[in-house]
């Protein structure tokens, strides 16, 4: 199978000139700082939405008046006790997740790869499953750990699968090695759930990716995770632009190969796990986030890093706001919001007549 990566010599005939898109069409400095400081407003008005939407709304003066003095009122309680650790669990959780899938698109060198790629949802739902049929435990908190253990076995078991055999580590074998495990993964998960319905149950609430009820102890449980996640994210950026050149470049440029791969492979565990634990499966976050970031910032992966740092915490809360109040005063899951609206991006990127390479 050919190298995604690897550059073509000459363009083929008959393809448009905007297909090839070079990497010296990137969008220079100045507009890349725009475009982060954009996003970062974004953000801000996405937090501000967060706060005051809900089945009781507050104005955004009595959010600013209640932020800096609570008076005890009931608008004050569901704004420090429900609100905030909600909408700062959402941006953690947005910004980890698209994190993975810029890191985990660069590792495989396809812009369509999720972190889901590398079966890390698939393994921390079939111990979380496994925990409820087998243990009985109920309650987000045991499942953060459950969810955590079984992205990492995935992960490992990913990593090994995808070295076996003579060849070596390459994007093309962890990505279809990622495929394989989550399948068989995915179809355990299917025998248990149909076998006892109680683990159906807590599954149905757990996959469906809800932010409701989430406290600063959930968000405390995950962070740490979540943080080292994010700084093997923001360490191996450079050298993952390097290995984007092909592995002999980045070889020749003083690269190590293996340790980024395993870096950027730690990395997405645990940000995609810590997230899948603290939340459940959030979809098309981080794909298409980064996909939008690329878009809009180029291929150097520190600005795409920068980039999803503020626009994927954008793009849960205001999920998470839809979520509130579209069936007010019931509440959506914000996974199924987050899969609506990501789902036009990725048939956007597919039905164009060209996928945009890394």
């Amino acid at each position: 199978m050919p190298d995604v990566l690897a550059p073509a010599p000459t363009r083929p005939a008959g393809v448009p000139d905007d297909a090839a898109a070079p990497r010296d069409r990137a969008p220079r400095r100045p507009r890349r700082a725009s475009a982060v400081l954009l996003g970062a407003l974004v953000l801000v008005a996405a937090v501000a939405v967060s706060l005051s939407v809900g089945s009781n709304r507050i104005d955004l003066a009595t959010v600013w008046r209640l932020l800096l003095a609570p008076d005890g009122s009931t608008e004050s309680l569901v704004l420090h006790d429900l609100r905030v650790p909600r909408t700062v669990l959402a941006a953690v959780v947005g910004a980890a997740l698209a994190l993975a899938g810029a890191v985990m698109q660069s590792l495989t060198r396809n812009p369509l790869a999720d972190p889901g790629i590398l079966g890390i949802n698939a393994g921390a739902t079939l111990v979380v499953v496994l925990g409820v049929a087998l243990l009985g435990t109920t309650g987000v908190h045991i499942y953060l750990w459950y969810a955590c253990a079984g992205a990492a076995v995935a992960a490992v078991l990913v990593y090994v699968l995808g070295g076996t055999g003579p060849a070596a580590r390459t994007p093309v074998r962890l990505a279809l090695a990622g495929v394989a495990v989550s399948a068989a993964l995915t179809a355990i998960t299917q025998t248990v759930i149909l076998a006892d319905q109680e683990a159906f149950n807590e599954f149905r609430f757990w996959v469906a990716g809800s932010l409701e009820g989430r406290t600063w102890e959930v968000l405390g449980a995950v962070a740490p995770l979540l943080l080292a996640g994010a700084v093997l994210a923001v360490l191996v950026a450079p050298s993952l632009d390097v290995l984007a050149l092909g592995e002999e470049s980045g070889r020749a440029l003083g690269v190590a190969v293996v340790r980024t791969r395993v870096l950027s492979l730690v990395a997405v565990t645990l940000l995609c796990g810590g997230a899948t634990a603290a939340v459940g499966p959030v979809g098309f976050v981080g794909l298409a986030v980064p996909l939008v970031a690329r878009r809009v910032v180029g291929h150097d992966q520190r600005w795409v890093t920068a980039l999803c740092l503020v626009l994927g915490p954008a793009w849960v809360l205001l999920a998470d706001s839809a979520a509130r109040v579209v069936l007010a005063p019931s509440e959506v899951p914000v996974g199924a919001v987050a899969a609506l609206i990501g789902a036009p991006v990725f048939i956007a990127v597919c039905c164009r007549r060209t996928v945009p390479t890394l």
